[in-house]
C-alpha cells in the first residue's frame, strides 16, 4: 500500500513538473528522442528507486528535464536533441555526472552504479545525534537533535527542553521566567500558534520542529511585541531532490494515539511539502483548593463568614481529538525567484467532564457537601492561507521578499453547569441555579509584509521593510440560567454580551549592519502604530457596568499608540576572525511592547467557578520595556559554554491581582475575582549559563541554569501590591548509548519557588526518561519514553486575599508513557547540516 501511494505521489509530481515547463516554439527543441537507463547500488547490485536523473542543457545553461527511477531502478524520458551534462543522484550516495553527452537519437545509458557516500553518512549521523547551539547577532539558535524524551510528544514538550524556555503545568510558555513572550512560526505570526493561544502546541507533533530560535534581543526586523523576547519555531521542510518523507505512530497511557506523515517531493522546478496528523488524547486533570475564611471589616462593620473552611476537590476527564494539515508548494520561476503557497488547517473537538466536590466546615466538622458538574463541548476550526514571493537580484544577498497571510479561526463552546447538595445541615436550603453557557468566538487576521535587503559591500548591509497586522475577534456570550420555580431557562441579559475587539499594527523598520575586523554590529529602528478598538454590546449602561464591576468602563473605545523601538546588537569575536568563531562576547539592547489581548480586556467575568471568577479590564493599556543583554560563548573540542546576564525595566506592566468583589453566592460564600491591571513598574535582572559536553561518542551531557530576580512597584484600589522575588530554574540532560546501540536519555527539570505580593508557589521537580533503538537498516526508530516519571509536575501555591487564605494544588497532565515508531523512506535521520559557531548568517548580516 505504501509503495502504491508513493508511486501515485511521484507520478503527480512529475506530471505537474511537465505541465509547468514552458512550451517551446522551436521545432528543433521538440522532445523527439527517448533516453533510458537503470540506476543500482554498485556494491549490492540492488536497484535504487526514486533516484533522480537531471539533464543540464549546455546551450541553455540550465536544467531542462528530469525524472525519477521506478521500483526496478529504471528510467525513461523524452528529451530534445542536444548536448547535456546528465547527473544521477540518490540520497547518501555519491553523485555521478555524465559530461558533454551529445544526444541525437534514442539511447540507452545502460546500468549506472552509485557508491554509498560513507563520509557523508558518518557526518549525517553526528549531526542527527547532537543538539547544537549557534550564537548570532540577535538570537541563539538551538538545532533540535534526537531528543528521545519528546518522541511521540508535542511541540510543548520539545520547547520545555530548550534552554531559557520553560512550559508550566498549564502549558503557558515563558522565556527566562517571563510569560510575555512572542511566538512566531517560521518568522511570522501564524494560526499554527493559535492566535496567541499556546494550547495548540500541545497538539502539534514535536517531530515537526527543525530548530528553535531564542531571540532575547530582537532586531528591528521583528515585531516589537513581547517584553521577554521572541521564540521563533522553524518547522521542517525537506530540500532533498526526489520523493522522501516519514510516518510516525504513537500509542500511550493515559490514552494517547497519534498518527502523522511528512511527505515531500522536489524537482529542480518545484517543491511539494505536506505534514498531516491526527491526535487523540484523554489526559485527566486534577486540582485541589483548601480555603480558610476569617471575619472582614468594612466601614467599621465586621462580617463573619458563612463557612470557616471550604475544601474543593476537582477531577476533569478530558477527551481531545485534533486534525492538523500543513501543505504547500514552492515553485521556482527562475534560479533566483520563487513563489510559495501554503495552507494550514486545524480542527479540534474536545469534550470535558469536570466534577468538583466541595466540603464546607464550621467548628472543624463538615456541615455541607455539594457536587458541581461541568460538561464542556468545544469545536475549534483554524486555517491559514499564505503566499510568499522572493527574488534574489544576485548571489550577494540583494533580495526582495513579500508575504501575505490570511487566518481565520472559530470556536464554538457549550458549557452545562449543574450543582446539587450531597449533604447539608440547612432545613430548607436554596436550590442552585443550573446554567448553560454558549460562547462563540470568531477571529480573523491579515498579514502584509515586505522586506528589502541591499548589501553595500561584502561587509555591510542595509535593510528596510513594512509589516501590517490586522486582527479582529468577535466574542458572542450567552448565559442561560434556570428558573428555580418551574425548571425552565431564561437568558440573563445583564451578563449576556457581544465583545468586538480589533487590534491593528502598522510598522516600518530599517536597520544597518557591518563588520570590521573582529567586531560586528546591527543597528535598527522600528516605528509602530498600535490601534486597539473595542465595542461592548450589552443591555447594561456604562454606569450600570461600573456598579457591577467596580470600575469605570468605556463600552466603545478606540486607542492609538505610536512608538519608536530602537535596537542595538553587537558581537566581538575573541577567536581571531575565523569563520566558525570559537569564542565571542555579545551585547544587545531593544525596546519592547506588551499589548493586551481581548481576554485581558473583556470585562464580563468567566463562569468556571461560582466563588472565583476571572474578569478582564477594558482600561488596560500596553506596557513598554527596555531590555539589555550581555552574552559570552566559548567552544572547545568537546565542550560548549554559553552564558549571559540581562536587565529589563518595564513600565505599566501587567499584573493579575485577586480581590473581594463584595458579592456573595446564594449560599453565602464570598466571591473573589482575578483581574489584570497596569501595576506601574517592574524591574527584572538575571543570569543564565549553559553547558554542552560530549566527552565520548557514547555520552552527551547538556545542562543549563537560570537565576532571576524581579521587583514590582504599584498599588490598586488603595492596596500596595509591590513585591520582590528571587527564583531560578535548572535543567540537566544526559544521553548514553548502551550495548546493542540502544540510546538512553534522562532529562531532569527543576523550577524554583516564587512569590508575589499575594502569595507564593513551591518549587517543581520532574524527570523524563526514554529509550530508543534504530531498526530496519536505520530506516525506522522505535522509542519508549515516560514524561514526568515521578508524577510530580504539580503546582502547589498559597494565596492571600483579605479574609481568605487558600492553598491549592494543580496538575494539568499526569505521568505519560508513550511508545512511538517512526519510519523514514529515502532519507537519513537528518540531512541538513547546521551552520557553524558564532558570528552571522544570511538572516543576520548577509552571510559575510
Amino acid at each position: 500500500m505504501t509503495k502504491y501511494l508513493l508511486t501515485v505521489f511521484s507520478i503527480f509530481g512529475l506530471t505537474f513538473s511537465l505541465i509547468a515547463q514552458p512550451k517551446s516554439t522551436d521545432p528543433v527543441a521538440e522532445k523527439n528522442i527517448i533516453i533510458t537507463g537503470r540506476v543500482i547500488d554498485k556494491d549490492l547490485k540492488m536497484p535504487l528507486e526514486y533516484a533522480t536523473v537531471a539533464f543540464f542543457s549546455k546551450s541553455e545553461n540550465k536544467i531542462v528535464d528530469g525524472c525519477i527511477t521506478d521500483t526496478n531502478g529504471n528510467f525513461s524520458i523524452p528529451v530534445a536533441k542536444g548536448i547535456y551534462d546528465i547527473t544521477i543522484e540518490y540520497i547518501s550516495y555519491k553523485k555521478v555526472t555524465l559530461s558533454n553527452k551529445n544526444l541525437t537519437k534514442n539511447e540507452d545509458l545502460g546500468t549506472i552504479g552509485l557508491i554509498e557516500n560513507l563520509s557523508a553518512l558518518d557526518e549525517v549521523e553526528i549531526i542527527a545525534e547532537k543538539t547544537t547551539v549557534e550564537i548570532k547577532l540577535d538570537k541563539k539558535i538551538y538545532n533540535i537533535g534526537k531528543d528521545l524524551t519528546t518522541a511521540g510528544g508535542t511541540v510543548s514538550d520539545a520547547l520545555n527542553n530548550v534552554p531559557s524556555v520553560s512550559v508550566d503545568v498549564e502549558g503557558a510558555i515563558s522565556l527566562r521566567g517571563n510569560e510575555n513572550v512572542r511566538i512566531l512560526i517560521n518568522g511570522k505570526p501564524s494560526a499554527m500558534a493559535g492566535f496567541g493561544d499556546t494550547n495548540i502546541f500541545s497538539q502539534l507533533p514535536a517531530e515537526a520542529i527543525e530548530r528553535v530560535e531564542v531571540i532575547t534581543s530582537p532586531s528591528a526586523r521583528y515585531d516589537a511585541e513581547g517584553t521577554a523576547g521572541i521564540l521563533n519555531i522553524i518547522l521542517r521542510q525537506k530540500e532533498t531532490l526526489g520523493f522522501n518523507g516519514s510516518f510516525n505512530l504513537t500509542l500511550g497511557n493515559p490514552d494517547n494515539v497519534g498518527v502523522s506523515a511528512n511527505l515531500n517531493y522536489r524537482t529542480e522546478k518545484f517543491n511539494l511539502f505536506s505534514n498531516l496528523g491526527f491526535r487523540y488524547s484523554a489526559p485527566p486533570r486534577i486540582s485541589f483548593n483548601d480555603s480558610k475564611y476569617s471575619a472582614t471589616t468594612v466601614d467599621g462593620v465586621t462580617t463573619n463568614p458563612e463557612y470557616e473552611r471550604i475544601i474543593e476537590d476537582q477531577k476533569v476527564d478530558r477527551l481531545n481529538r485534533n486534525y492538523n494539515a500543513n501543505t504547500g508548494i514552492e515553485y521556482f520561476l527562475s534560479d533566483k525567484t520563487s513563489v510559495t503557497a501554503s495552507l494550514f488547517y486545524n480542527f479540534g473537538n474536545d469534550d470535558d467532564l469536570s466534577l468538583n466536590t466541595s466540603d464546607r466546615y464550621n467548628g472543624g466538622s463538615i456541615v455541607e457537601k455539594t457536587l458541581r458538574s461541568e460538561q464542556e463541548s468545544e469545536d475549534d476550526n483554524k486555517y491559514q492561507v499564505a503566499l510568499n514571493y522572493i527574488t534574489k537580484f544576485n548571489d550577494d544577498g540583494h533580495q526582495l521578499t513579500a508575504d501575505f497571510q490570511y487566518e481565520n479561526g472559530s470556536e464554538d463552546k457549550l458549557t452545562v453547569i449543574n450543582e446539587d447538595y450531597i449533604d447539608t445541615d440547612k432545613t430548607n436550603p436554596d436550590s442552585f441555579q443550573n446554567e448553560n453557557v454558549f460562547t462563540v468566538e470568531d477571529e480573523k487576521e491579515y498579514l502584509l509584509q515586505a522586506d528589502y535587503v541591499l548589501p553595500i559591500n561584502d561587509k555591510s548591509r542595509f535593510e528596510a521593510g513594512y509589516r501590517g497586522n490586522f486582527r479582529n475577534k468577535l466574542t458572542d456570550y450567552v448565559l442561560q440560567q434556570e428558573d428555580i420555580s418551574d425548571g425552565s431557562y431564561f437568558v440573563n441579559d445583564t451578563l449576556t454580551n457581544i465583545f468586538d475587539y480589533t487590534q491593528n499594527v502598522n510598522a516600518l523598520y530599517t536597520q544597518y549592519g557591518t563588520k570590521f575586523g573582529e567586531f560586528s554590529f546591527l543597528l535598527g529602528l522600528r516605528l509602530e502604530n498600535t490601534q486597539l478598538k473595542g465595542d461592548i454590546d450589552s443591555r447594561l449602561t456604562e454606569e450600570e457596568l461600573q456598579t457591577a464591576f467596580g470600575y469605570p468602563i468605556d463600552t466603545s473605545f478606540d486607542n492609538n499608540y505610536l512608538g519608536l523601538f530602537p535596537t542595538v546588537n553587537l558581537i566581538y569575536n575573541l577567536a581571531g576572525g575565523s569563520e566558525d568563531s570559537e569564542e565571542n562576547i555579545s551585547f544587545g539592547y531593544n525596546r519592547r511592547i506588551n499589548r493586551p489581548n481581548s481576554w485581558f480586556i473583556n470585562p464580563f467575568p468567566s463562569r468556571s467557578s461560582r466563588t472565583t471568577v476571572f474578569q478582564g479590564n477594558p482600561n488596560l493599556e500596553p506596557a513598554f520595556a527596555s531590555a539589555f543583554d550581555i552574552g559570552y560563548l566559548k567552544r572547545w573540542d568537546k565542550l560548549t559554554l554559553t552564558s549571559s546576564i540581562y536587565y529589563q525595566y518595564e513600565t505599566d506592566s501587567f499584573e493579575f491581582i485577586q480581590e473581594n468583589t463584595g458579592y456573595y453566592t446564594s449560599d453565602g460564600i464570598q466571591i473573589t475575582r482575578r483581574i489584570p491591571i497596569n501595576l506601574s513598574n517592574n524591574t527584572r535582572t538575571g543570569g543564565e549559563v549553559g553547558v554542552m559536553y560530549n566527552p565520548e561518542k557514547w555520552l552527551r551531557i547538556n545542562s543549563s541554569f537560570n537565576f532571576f530576580q524581579f521587583e514590582k512597584e504599584g498599588e490598586f484600589n488603595g492596596i500596595d501590591y509591590g513585591t520582590k522575588n528571587t527564583s531560578w530554574f535548572a535543567r540537566f540532560s544526559s544521553k548514553v548509548t548502551l550495548p546493542a546501540s540502544i540510546d538512553w536519555q534522562t532529562n531532569m527539570n527543576y523550577r524554583g519557588p516564587s512569590a508575589t505580593a499575594q502569595g507564593e508557589t513551591e518549587g517543581i521537580f520532574s524527570i523524563d526518561l526514554a529509550f530508543s533503538k534504530d531498526i530496519f537498516n536505520n530506516n525506522a526508530t522505535v522509542s519508549l519514553n515516560a514524561r514526568d516519571l515521578l508524577n510530580s509536575r504539580k503546582r502547589k501555591s498559597t494565596r492571600f486575599t483579605e479574609g481568605i487564605e487558600t492553598y491549592s494544588e494543580f496538575q494539568w497532565r499526569q505521568r505519560q508513557v508513550n511508545l512511538s515508531l517512526i519510519y523514514r523512506f529515502n532519507q537519513q535521520k537528518k540531512r541538513e547540516r547546521p551552520n557553524g559557531g558564532g558570528g552571522m548568517d544570511d538572516d543576520d548580516m548577509g552571510g559575510f
